[in-house]
């Protein structure tokens, strides 16, 4: 059978069933012919470009071994109207052939193969003649040409349209491709039943042949059909196994350890979320019980507690103020340092009263699209009426309760604030909805949000004093296994200005210590480290430091602590030391004995005087020229104190009791006099520090040496050095 393949859907293939068996007959005899005609046909078909051409296409057929003569023989005999044809047309340039003289032409191709190159193209024949035989001529009559390549790209309409047009357009008479062995191109069904007939008419084909023609014909287009069906039954079977594949994929992914299962991250950050998403921008707040956290867990912040011990009374038994007519504030703003237990105070309140806790961060109620943060905030609250009593707790307040400003750079930044204050505002008397807010910085809240009506009651919720902190750490040291010699009083007094947070931290890395040491329990050795730790950073010991560089911290941080330990009003030592210690090379720790609630003049000159030493014993001991860049945080800590005297503290004669916080509304003048001022007290303090480690030249060398022996000093070790005594317990 004929085929032809092309990029246009095959219709119709037309076989010729009598050729091809007489075809396979031929090459029998053929294959039974001598050695030599087989050879000599071979060298024929080298030479001449037509009738390898030929035998290619013989070869498609598996008729490798058949001639192009023998070909033309069998067309002859059964088309033998074609037959008489060629005939005629070749009797015309047989004779004297070989005597005739030709001129040359344009191009060396065209002398030896007789044609243009250009010829051989998409539509160069198969047999290339100058006359076509009886086959060129069955097939141009039958019109299946051009054939079209295969070719990718995207099917568009115009596309689509141009090749329609293309189609349907009448062709030209031309050659046919050497494809066309492989099958025969159809188009249009009507147009070819139409075209089959006249060509059974045209070429006379006897009646016997015409049925074969036309089952040929059915068998070709049924077999066509059938090649289709089964590609579309494979693609369909494809896309079923990669369905299969996928819901696979995806239910194994839910089993992995890292998708599901306790524990696990993705489901849990699911679980955490306040927000969940319902339709669009909308979201909706899951609340949250907090049966597990009483006021027994707050420690270390009494006046907090009994502030908010009446909202505790409000939400178990509201019609004891309701018969009075009274009523509760809607909002309580707490307010405090970061770590003082602001959140845990508002859990506590919805954990005493056992009513649902809606927790919300204002970071998140705004996001990239316009109106997320107004319908979240109506989200919030239309839960909260839903199931009241409850605690609505929107923690760092000011991220979302600001000061509203006019800015071309966030033209809808205030939609969240006023959607806040109209959901505040549409609150019922007793309606059951606590609203706790939190914030580092109160002035930061605009106006409207903290007036009586709104957030009317503020709580502040300071830094623990000594009581408190030892509270907190007997809370915490009960959490883990600690040594029943240690006390938490004494680590409290040495821990001034530490947060709740602060303690809670300090307990767990003394308790990683004790792990990484091998030990059973906590000691205070545990607890000192995790202090210092904490206090001057973490040890860098892997950093190599040449003796030259040592030698000059160790003078360097010496001076702080000669000036310190002989100036009155200074802090106590605690440790001074020349390990390196975060981003320092060496660090002199001070603590207060007690809590400080304000601060002297006297104090903060001593503070400036002891921020001198450092840069004032590098010049005494190694001379001005090699003095180090080693005192910038030191004199950045003793111009801030300088400047906070002069500008908001009164300290100065000159200038008087006034606040010159704004510099951009200062005269020059003014602003001349305040540098004076501080650079006068920077001055004065240089020189009280010179003078100091002056007269104790004896006890700072001694100091020195024992910071190089012995890297670390407490203020046990460091009052036995400067009173003359050794350390040879240590």
């Amino acid at each position: 059978m004929f085929s032809l393949s092309t990029t246009v859907q095959p219709q119709v293939t037309v076989p010729l069933s009598h050729l091809i068996n007489a075809l396979h007959s031929l090459k029998s005899s053929v294959g039974s012919s001598s050695s030599a005609t087989v050879k000599r046909r071979e060298q024929a078909s080298e030479q001449d470009l037509e009738s390898t051409e030929a035998a290619w296409c013989l070869r498609d057929l598996g008729l490798s071994d058949l001639g192009v003569q023998q070909l033309d023989e069998l067309v002859a005999g059964a088309l033998p109207h074609l037959s008489q044809q060629r005939a005629a047309s070749t009797s015309i340039l047989s004779p004297r052939a070989w005597s005739v003289s030709h001129c040359s032409t344009p191009s060396f191709f065209r002398n030896k193969h007789g044609f243009s190159g250009g010829k051989l193209g998409t539509n160069s024949p198969v047999f290339c003649r100058q006359f076509p035989s009886p086959l060129q001529n069955i097939c141009t009559e039958l019109q299946y040409w051009p054939v079209w390549l295969q070719s990718r790209g995207f099917k568009t309409l115009r596309k689509h349209k141009r090749l329609q047009e293309s189609f349907e357009r009448p062709m030209e008479p031309g050659g046919f491709t050497p494809s066309f062995m492989k099958g025969f191109l159809t188009r249009d069904k009507g147009l070819e039943v139409e075209n089959l007939n006249k060509l059974l008419k045209n070429k006379n084909i006897p009646e016997g042949q015409q049925d074969s023609f036309k089952t040929g014909f059915a068998e070709g287009f049924l077999k066509s059909q059938a090649l289709t069906q089964r590609t579309q039954d494979s693609l369909r079977r494809t896309r079923l196994v990669l369905l299969v594949l996928f819901l696979a994929g995806l239910y194994g992914l839910s089993k992995t350890p890292f998708l599901s299962g306790k524990g696990n991250l993705f489901v849990l950050s699911l679980k955490s979320m306040r927000f969940r998403t319902t339709s669009g921008l909308d979201s909706a707040v899951d609340p949250v019980q907090m049966k597990n956290v009483t006021f027994e867990h707050v420690k270390g912040a009494e006046e907090a507690k009994n502030e908010l011990q009446e909202v505790v009374e409000f939400l178990r038994s509201p019609e004891k103020f309701t018969v009075l007519g009274g009523k509760l504030p809607k909002g309580i703003l707490l307010v405090g340092p970061p770590g003082t237990g602001k959140t845990l105070l508002a859990r506590a309140v919805a954990g005493e009263a056992d009513v649902p806790f809606y927790y919300a961060s204002g970071s998140e109620f705004d996001e990239m699209f316009v109106g997320v943060g107004a319908s979240r905030i109506r989200n919030l609250f239309r839960e909260a009426k839903a199931n009241a009593p409850c605690v609505i707790f929107i923690d760092e307040l000011d991220s979302v309760g600001g000061k509203r400003i006019e800015s071309p750079m966030h033209p809808y930044s205030r939609q969240t604030i006023n959607q806040l204050l109209a959901e505040m505002d549409g609150f019922k008397t007793n309606e059951g909805v606590i609203i706790i807010g939190a914030t580092n910085f109160p002035e930061a809240l605009d106006n409207a949000l903290i007036r009586p009506g709104r957030f009317d009651m503020q709580v502040t919720v300071p830094k623990p004093d000594v009581k408190g902190r030892t509270e907190i750490l007997n809370w915490y040291l009960k959490k883990i296994k600690v040594d029943p010699n240690v006390q938490a009083g004494i680590i409290a007094r040495g821990t001034v200005g530490f947060s709740g947070a602060d303690l809670e931290n300090l307990v767990n890395q003394a308790a990683l210590k004790a792990a990484v040491d091998g030990k059973d329990m906590v000691t205070l050795k545990e607890l000192e480290f995790a202090k210092d730790k904490i206090l001057m950073g973490p040890e860098r010991r892997s950093v190599e430091i040449d003796q030259k560089n040592k030698e000059i911290t160790a003078y360097h941080e010496s001076g702080h602590a000669i000036v310190a330990y002989y100036t009155k009003d200074a802090m106590p030592i605690n440790k001074a030391t020349i390990m390196p210690r975060g981003p320092t090379l060496g660090h002199v720790s001070m603590l207060p004995d007690d809590d400080r609630w304000s601060e002297t003049r006297a104090q903060l000159l001593a503070q400036m005087d002891v921020s001198m030493g450092g840069r004032v014993a590098e010049e005494i001991i190694f001379g001005n020229e090699f003095i180090t860049t080693g005192a910038s945080s030191d004199f950045d800590a003793a111009t801030k104190i300088a400047k906070m005297m002069v500008t908001r503290f009164g300290m100065c004669e000159k200038l008087g009791v006034m606040t010159y916080t704004d510099q951009t509304k200062q005269s020059p003048e003014t602003q001349a006099v305040i540098e004076q001022e501080i650079r006068k007290l920077l001055k004065d303090s240089y020189e009280r520090a010179r003078a100091l480690l002056k007269s104790h030249a004896k006890e700072h060398k001694s100091l020195a040496i024992a910071l190089l022996q012995y890297e670390t000093l407490d203020a046990k070790e460091i009052k036995m050095i400067l009173e003359g005594k050794s350390l040879e317990t240590r």
